[in-house]
């Protein structure tokens, strides 16, 4: 049996660095996660499962690798990033409210095409179908210069503020609770139903431009699997953007466990699955003691 790894015991002289780096790490792998959820909560207090957060993160990281490639500009990315995860989401939203078709099924459909448009999307300006050519990250000296960070942590003091604090916030949850109720008051049900999908498109495709600057490129299906473990962190931290950006942090801590455990010693498919298997742990414990809005996934039918 193989000894575990040094450097997760070696507290001499970096004692005060390693925990440092590791909480850092921490932060920054939550980066995607928060802004994600916060958005998949604006989405669900409104009344709509948005199950294609993975999409609308996908598309956003495809807009963002593609804007920054064509202009060399990191600000052409990020707005091209926010217009593809918008489109995305009025797609989405169209489909739901609109056309009150099946959520779950149309955020599972919005995945698909997403994953395959992308995909066709690389081999059509990229000549590749794996990965983008490389491009320029943000060159920062700190993390909390990090504009991504800084919209992370803006999303969530404004998304609780938005909801619990504010007008537009009473009548978004208002309508999630009870939709029928809501439009007796005067509330226009799919007007609140399409902001709150939009805020999460917003959001989502953020997150995606992030992954693209961290990584300097896009790859295929590179979200894997974070709009849904997003969507998991939204119904932990109960329905708030504060409960969310928590276990947004958890689920982060779970991933860097993740990197740091890649030594040798655990298999490395144990290692890669443990986040989706502290996710499915958490969710079991959590789901049935959490109270969505009540109208969640419920199309509305006006009398």
């Amino acid at each position: 049996m193989q000894k575990l790894p040094e450097r997760i015991f070696h507290f001499n002289i970096n004692m005060g660095i390693e925990p440092l780096l590791i909480l850092l790490q921490i932060c920054r792998l939550a980066v995607p996660y928060t802004l994600t959820s916060v958005g998949a909560t604006f989405s669900e207090r409104g009344g709509v499962v948005n199950l294609a957060l993975e999409g609308m993160m996908l598309v956003g990281a495809f807009g963002a690798a593609y804007g920054q490639y064509r202009t060399d500009s990191a600000l052409a990315g990020i707005v091209l990033a926010l217009l593809c995860g918008l489109g995305v989401a009025l797609l989405f939203a169209f489909i739901t409210v609109t056309l009150k078709a099946d959520q779950i099924v149309a955020g599972i459909a919005i995945n698909i095409l997403v994953m395959g448009a992308t995909r066709f999307g690389l081999t059509l300006l990229f000549g590749s179908s794996m990965n983008s050519q490389r491009i320029a990250g943000l060159e920062l000296s700190s993390l909390f210069m990090d504009p991504f960070f800084l919209a992370a942590v803006f999303s969530v003091v404004a998304g609780q503020w938005m909801l619990f604090k504010t007008a537009y916030g009473l009548r978004l949850r208002a309508t999630g609770e009870s939709a029928a109720t809501a439009d007796s008051a005067g509330v226009h049900v799919d007007r609140m139903r399409y902001s709150g999908v939009l805020v999460s498109g917003a959001l989502a495709a953020l997150a995606g431009a992030f992954l693209v600057f961290q990584q300097h490129t896009f790859t295929d299906n590179m979200s894997a699997g974070r709009g849904y473990i997003a969507l998991a962190a939204m119904i932990i931290g109960k329905w708030t953007p504060a409960g969310a950006a928590l276990a947004s942090l958890l689920f982060a801590v779970t991933e860097s466990m993740e990197i740091w455990l890649q030594t040798g010693w655990i298999p490395s498919q144990l290692v890669q699955s443990l986040p989706y298997i502290i996710t499915l742990v958490v969710l079991a414990g959590f789901v049935g003691r959490a109270n969505a809005p009540r109208d969640a996934g419920v199309p509305f039918e006006k009398n």
